[in-house]
């Protein structure tokens, strides 16, 4: 990661398929400007309440504490402006404002790092992930194992017939699989 001095600030996107571990490297991230003795606020969506409410954990119960929010708004509504970092988890939740609000905060100098799913479960391009994508100074792209092949994993299988949108779950719901082993019900 290139270091940008003279209060620039930047865009992050670390996304992948469920289980590649994308909140652990935000928390990684997270702790790692704690550390430099950054101000950090970091922002989870409330409909993520499957390991706690009020922090944002990875599937290996690494965790943060975390402000809920509904939308975009609310997250610009929460934002203190001597912040250096805003790190916001589970993105493709988000509505579209939060591009604009991430291109906000980068504007004003802040360093805003987002982690979420670039795809949904039928292997498409989920939520606001493609265009943060797309405006992003620095992308991570994590792969998982894919559970039945043991190749990389760059989708997520959903296990249900449930062919809503967005269903929240874990390992009850959901595992990696790769291109090949993946399929939509």
């Amino acid at each position: 990661m290139n270091i940008i001095s003279n209060k620039s600030g930047w865009i992050e996107v670390i996304c992948g398929s469920m289980f590649s571990g994308k909140t652990e490297e935000l928390i990684r991230r997270i702790h790692r400007a704690e550390y430099a003795r950054q101000k950090v606020q970091i922002f989870k969506p409330e409909i993520d309440k499957r390991y706690d409410e009020n922090h944002i954990v990875s599937h290996n119960k690494t965790k943060a504490p975390s402000q809920i929010v509904k939308d975009s708004k609310d997250i610009m509504n929460l934002v203190e402006w001597d912040s250096d970092l805003i790190a916001i988890d589970e993105a493709q939740f988000f509505d579209d404002g939060l591009i604009e609000l991430c291109n906000k905060l980068a504007d004003k100098g802040k360093r805003v790092i987002v982690a979420g799913l670039d795809q949904d479960y039928t292997g498409t391009p989920f939520g606001p992930i493609p265009q943060l994508l797309a405006i992003a100074e620095y992308i991570t792209k994590l792969s998982a194992i894919c559970v039945k092949c043991g190749n990389p994993a760059n989708r997520t299988q959903r296990l249900t017939h449930n062919k809503e949108k967005v269903v929240v779950g874990a390992k009850d719901i959901y595992e990696a699989r790769c291109r090949n082993c993946h399929e939509v019900f």
